[in-house]
């Protein structure tokens, strides 16, 4: 999908331990193949050829991850929204293209998750009209790290990380100490903004740093806002944190796209999900039932945590 994946983990058996490490890569090109749009015989790209003229066989695994995925959008009143891509299929960070106005004007019409239907006993996936097309990377690496410690917690293992892009799982600690996870700080490569210790836990950020381009003084970066098709601005880094990566990373973007006041209203409702958000301003700010981190870098400023409210 589109991004590097990495496993650590100790074990005391060096081949039972490649052998693992060889279970999770293959478990990576397994999901890879069902779920990646930039593989053409992926089933995703099945459905996105074929399922605004009729109904598509999904399979267990796609159908329940887009059901999560439209699950999601209604909890973020679609600020989260799989059918991004009718807009974000016109996107080369590489190639630094973008789409005109007019194809964003006439593309964003089909950026609606309502348009998905879903055929929970026939296990089918329709679009409800021609344009529509979507894209889990906004889900799909969640579910990745969650697969990968899955595996590793099945062999017996008992602390590892697993991280595909933005996305990381820890399983237990760092071998009695906690992992502590850093940060990015947003516009200085290669530096922190803030550490954080964590066990056992998902952790999550969406940036306008992973996949951009800039072009007359503007980023073109991969986070689109559903509701205009362009991308989004006022944030820099949404981080989230909880006990499923799968909802860690859907919600990192939706925090993105909502902005600091409504992204921390929504975790300040979800019970073990905290998260930590960095605006255009480098200003940082974070849920309420985190302890105010220290930045590690000096220039980024730190905002205490106002209440949430559901």
């Amino acid at each position: 999908m589109g991004t590097e994946v990495s496993v650590y983990f100790w074990h005391d058996d060096a081949a039972a331990g490649e052998t693992i490490i060889e279970e999770i890569f293959a478990e990576v090109d397994r999901i890879n193949a069902l779920m990646s749009t930039y593989v053409e015989s992926s089933r995703i790209s099945e459905l996105n050829r074929d399922a605004a003229s009729g109904p598509v066989v999904a399979g267990d695994e796609l159908f329940e991850l887009i059901q999560r995925s439209l699950d999601i959008s209604v909890l973020t009143n679609g600020a989260f929204d799989i059918t991004y891509e009718s807009v974000g299929q016109h996107y080369d960070f590489r190639e630094r293209q973008r789409p005109d106005e007019a194809t964003v004007e006439a593309e964003r019409q089909h950026i609606d998750y309502q348009l998905i239907e879903l055929d929970k006993t026939a296990g089918t996936v329709r679009f409800l009209e021609e344009g529509v097309r979507i894209n889990l990377g906004g889900i799909a690496k969640g579910y990745v790290v969650e697969r990968g410690v899955e595996i590793l917690r099945s062999h017996g293992v008992e602390n590892g990380i697993v991280t595909a892009g933005g996305d990381s799982r820890l399983l237990g600690d760092r071998r009695d100490r906690p992992w502590v996870v850093g940060i990015r700080n947003p516009r200085e490569d290669g530096q922190v903004a803030i550490s954080v210790p964590l066990e056992d836990e998902a952790i999550s950020t969406s940036g306008d740093y992973e996949r951009y381009f800039e072009e007359d003084g503007v980023r073109y970066h991969h986070i689109i806002r559903p509701s205009s098709g362009l991308p989004v601005e006022g944030v820099h880094s949404a981080t989230v944190f909880g006990p499923d990566a799968v909802l860690t990373d859907a919600l990192s973007t939706s925090v993105f796209v909502m902005g600091v006041d409504e992204g921390l209203k929504l975790i300040g409702c979800l019970p073990d999900y905290e998260s930590i958000v960095i605006d255009a301003e480098s200003q940082i700010f974070y849920s309420t039932g985190l302890e105010d981190p220290q930045s590690a870098e000096a220039g980024v400023e730190s905002t205490p945590p106002t209440p949430d409210t559901c």
